[in-house]
């Protein structure tokens, strides 16, 4: 029987997100974060140093549409735990955030712990957004389940529709979870938005859906957004 690899085991993910809280995030737990393989600043290498030296336990890096900086960032906790087998280090989850359309809206879709090889995972792999059929977000969720992943709908206030209806709509087409505590604006230091927070959270219990966190980091630091 083949062992599944830890950066796809959606059951402890799970597990985490089951007991995230409001101040989970940024210092044990991030699930949303750039590199220079998408629009980030940082370079993979140096983002998983900084995730070791925050003490984070679980994360995920989320570039647009590949996983070049997952893979960078998995390697070096491969060699580094190879070197140093009693150092802490995080546990890194498969991740990407997926352009898709929902009611004519542009949305970011995160995906978890999915195969990064397997055949519907590709059309979103390519470091380009989806068109057409491959963009409905349908499609990519379903994408993401085929795969063995998780859905997650990114930073559900932003858009320009209203919260209540994109968070239905997710819902019915089998989204797992929502980006719960997310900061709308560039806060210094890093905290999520009151308000917000409390409308996501109150439709995530709604329709019985995992609440996640992030700092959707674009910049050089892992503590903000920018």
């Amino acid at each position: 029987m083949l062992t599944q690899p830890s950066a796809q085991d959606t059951k402890a993910l799970k597990k985490v997100w089951q007991a995230l809280h409001q101040k989970s995030c940024p210092y044990n737990y991030n699930f949303h974060m750039h590199t220079v393989h998408s629009d980030g600043q940082l370079k993979p290498q140096v983002l998983i140093e900084q995730a070791v030296e925050l003490g984070l336990r679980g994360m995920a890096i989320t570039d647009h549409h590949s996983i070049n900086g997952y893979q960078v960032a998995q390697n070096w906790i491969n060699e580094t735990r190879q070197y140093h087998p009693h150092k802490p280090l995080p546990h890194l989850w498969t991740g990407v955030e997926i352009t898709a359309n929902l009611l004519d809206t542009e949305i970011h879709i995160l995906g978890y712990g999915f195969d990064p090889q397997h055949s519907l995972m590709q059309p979103y792999l390519q470091g380009t957004h989806p068109e057409d059929f491959w963009a409905s977000a349908r499609q990519v969720i379903n994408a993401f389940h085929q795969a063995g992943g998780l859905a997650v709908l990114a930073h559900p206030v932003r858009y320009n529709r209203s919260v209540d209806e994109l968070i239905h709509f997710c819902a019915d087409l089998g989204i797992d979870g929502v980006e719960a505590f997310y900061a709308y604006g560039n806060p210094k230091p890093w905290t999520t938005s009151p308000k917000q927070t409390e409308q996501v959270l109150a439709l995530s219990k709604i329709y019985g859906l995992f609440k996640t966190c992030g700092t959707d980091t674009h910049g050089l630091s892992l503590l903000r957004r920018i």
